[in-house]
Order: structure tokens, then sequence, then C-alpha cells
């Protein structure tokens, strides 16, 4: 069954403009559509998983460890472990294909969960976060967009859709995966019905890795249907390799070979870019992971019934900014919507330090989770928009690298500085996301997609 956006055989919504010159520059991306399904299911089954282990995985630490700077330091190696497994993912995803790669992480998020389910030992506990990605998700409304999927789902998603429809196929899969990471989000609260029930914390504990790992079992299973194919795959990395260590060596190439109207930046220079940016992110997304989960433990006496409650709502609330993400970047462009966005989201986050109540702590997070959300599809589609299609996954897994090394870094920084400042999570993400909007700006202002440039063109025209 084939699944288009829209009401006519090219595949496009009612209304929508023919690609540009410059989007057809892309080459044969037209994209096979009937992926779509199995990438939306993909994502509903791992952001449901990875919702409610998000909540579980820093009070699980909690409990066996009672201490913030061992949860800050257990993140820490785990993220480690992490950042080479997205370099790993990346590289492989783009030499042998994405769906092997998708099937076989799901698999690892399982015998990770399953490890946790039978041992709290430090080195299993930093081995299921970085390999499997065990309680790393980006937090509340993020709908799973992070973790070790992110090198290869990513190129999957652009090369499975025309270039004009990437941020509107971006805004979906965000939507449906915020949708599961609310039911799972709620499935968190279940560790005090299990208790309830007469179980143990450790027999609870347990139940829920369970589930953790037939979710990501589910993922593999709804990788098992996507189609790459392997003449196109070929081509695109074996037209040019990435490095042949020769004299002549040109493995960096201008982007999308654009008219000479268009500013480009070549492979090394997105990578660069991204990584300057992304690791500023990376630093304030170490603060706001699991910490954020203790943070309102030890503010409010939180525990996983309320937090997991407040995460299924702000996964609904969410979730719809991700359908109207397209709309905004269409008229803002996709450079100053993600800056834009970014800036608010950190306005409402200072706000949370002084927030005297749980509630009102918890709309502020809410309202800032609708602001990321209004500009993650419009970063996504973006960054694969101009990227060499060849090298995609290598994009996306060296433009993230940085981040997951600083993410490293500020876990265990702010888990020791709770001890003397509790609020020291909510400033230092505020601190280092402010920074990374700011460098995100100056980084690719100059840099519209080939669309964007052409509807500039046509209005200096007009």
């Amino acid at each position: 069954m084939q699944r288009h956006f829209g009401d006519d055989r090219t595949g496009k919504p009612a209304g929508e403009s023919e690609p540009s010159s410059s989007d057809k520059a892309d080459s044969h991306e037209d994209g096979d559509q009937r992926n779509l399904p199995w990438l939306y299911a993909g994502r509903a089954a791992r952001s449901f998983a990875t919702a409610f282990l998000t909540v579980v995985f820093p009070l699980y630490v909690a409990y066996n460890y009672h201490s913030s700077t061992a949860i800050g330091a257990m993140i820490t190696f785990g993220s480690i472990i992490g950042g080479a497994m997205g370099a790993a993912v990346g590289l492989i995803g783009d030499a042998i294909g994405r769906r092997p790669v998708l099937i076989a992480l799901g698999i690892l998020g399982a015998i990770g969960s399953l490890s946790l389910a039978f041992s709290a030992n430090a080195a299993v506990i930093i081995l299921a976060f970085g390999l499997g990605g065990i309680g790393r998700g980006g937090g509340a409304g993020s709908g799973g967009t992070y973790g070790p999927f992110f090198p290869a789902e990513q190129p999957m998603v652009a090369t499975s859709v025309p270039p004009n429809l990437r941020t509107l196929a971006f805004g979906r899969l965000g939507f449906i995966g915020v949708l599961a990471a609310a039911a799972g989000s709620l499935a968190a609260g279940s560790l005090n019905i299990f208790r309830h029930l007469g179980m143990t914390s450790d027999e609870a504990y347990k139940l829920l890795f369970a589930m953790g790992a037939a979710a990501s079992l589910v993922v593999s299973f709804f990788c098992v249907p996507l189609r790459e194919s392997h003449n196109d795959r070929k081509h695109k990395t074996g037209e040019k390799p990435l490095s042949d260590g020769g004299a002549n060596e040109e493995p960096f190439e201008p982007i999308n070979k654009p008219d000479a109207a268009h500013r480009t930046v070549s492979t090394r220079q997105l990578v660069s870019r991204l990584a300057i940016t992304n690791a500023l992110n990376g630093f304030g997304f170490g603060f706001l992971g699991p910490l954020l989960i203790y943070w309102f433990h030890v503010r409010f006496g939180a525990g996983t019934a309320e937090i997991g409650v407040l995460y299924t709502i702000i996964n609904l609330v969410g979730a719809l900014p991700y359908l109207g993400a397209h709309k905004i970047s269409n008229k803002l462009g996709a450079v100053r919507t993600v800056v834009s966005t970014r800036i608010l989201g950190v306005i409402l986050l200072l706000g949370m330090a002084p927030a005297p109540t749980f509630v009102i702590a918890s709309i502020l997070l809410a309202l800032r989770t609708v602001c990321n959300n209004l500009g993650m599809p419009s970063r996504q589609a973006y960054t694969m928009g101009i990227a060499d299609e060849r090298r995609r996954g290598a994009v996306a897994a060296f433009g993230s690298l940085p981040a997951m090394a600083t993410s490293s870094i500020s876990p265990i920084v702010g888990g020791a500085l709770m001890n003397l400042v509790v609020d020291v999570p909510i400033f230092g993400a505020a601190l280092f996301m402010a920074a990374n909007a700011v460098a995100y700006y100056f980084a690719f202002r100059h840099i519209p997609l080939p669309s964007e440039q052409k509807r500039n063109n046509q209005s200096v025209q007009k």
C-alpha cells in the first residue's frame, strides 16, 4: 500500500507548487513513500519505550545509588559510548544502508533493557545507556528524536519523500512520536501500580524494563519492510568516496550544485558548523536530560507517577506544533524558525528556576516544549536538505557527535553542583541553549534551502 501526502499521483498536497529546479538537483530523490507508514510505526514504538524509560531510568539509578553525582557520572560515561555509537551508525548506514542498521539498533535496545531488568551494576547501566540508548530520548516532547537511531532514521526519511515535503514529513514523524511518547510517559506511572499490586520495587523495575525490551523488538519488526535501493546506494556512496587519500582528493564538493546566486557550504564546512552549534546545544541538553527528572524529584518531591503524568501532558501539548512547523518555516525560512523558537524556549526555561510550585514549573516546561517542537522539523529538514545526499548519515552523525560529547560532560558537572545549587540544570541549560541559537544564526543565515532561494528570487523579481 503506497502512502501519499496529497491527492494526486505526484504525492504532493493540493495547492503545493512543483519542486524548484534547485530542489530537483537532489537527483532521483522523489522518494519511496511506501517507507513512511513503517517509519511512522517504528517511531511510535520507539517513542513509547523511550518515554517511559527516560522517566524510569534516572529514578532507577537513584534508587540503587542514592546520589546525583553517581547519576551524572553514569550518564557521562554512557554518553561517551553513545557518541561513538552514533558516529558508527552514521558511517555504517551510509555504507551498507540504513535499514539493517535500524533493525540492529532495535535489537540492541532490547538487549539493553533486559540487561537492566536483571542487573543494577554500574557497568551494565553505562552500557545500556550508551549502546542501547536506554534513558536517552531528548526529554519531554521530543518524541524520540535523539539517540543512536538519529543518524540512520533521518537520512531514511529524507530519501523517502520529495525535497519540498521534507519539513512536512519530519513534522508528521515528530507528531506521531510525541503522541506515542505521551502514552509511554503515562506508562511510567505503572511503577506505583505494580507496587500496589504487591510487587517489590525491584520486581516493578524489572517488569518495566521487560516492557521496554518488547517495545524495542517491535521497532525492529517495523523496520524490516523498509525499502532501500541497493543500486542507488552503491551509486551514491561509490560515485566518489568520502576519502581516497589521494593528492587530488575532492570529497567535500559544494552541496546540491545550485546556481551561483545560492550560497553553499561544502560537506566539511557543514559538519564543522553543525559541530560548533550542536556542541553548545549538547552542553545545554546534558543539563536537561535525566537531571531534569531528578530536579523535579528534589525540588518538588515528585515521583514517577507525578512526573509520568507531567510528561504525558507535555507530550500531548507538544504534538500539535509539529504539524504546523512547515507553515512557519515557509514564512520565516528554516534558519529563522529554528533561532526564534529556541530563543523563546530559553526565556521560558529560565522562568522554571523561580517557579514556586510543581504546577507552574510544569506549565513553563510545556510551553518551552511547544517552542522547541515548532523548530525541530525545520532544523531536521534543513540539515538533510543542504547535505550531500550520499553522506547524510555521516553529516547527521558527525554533526551531532560534539553534542554527544558535550552532553556527556554537563551531567556529571550538573549532578555534582546540584548538591550546592539545586537549580544548576536550569541555568546551565539556558546559558548554552541561548549560545546555540546565536551561533546557529551566524553559521547558517546566508545559506537558505534551494526552495527558499527560489522564492526569494521570485519576490525580488516581482
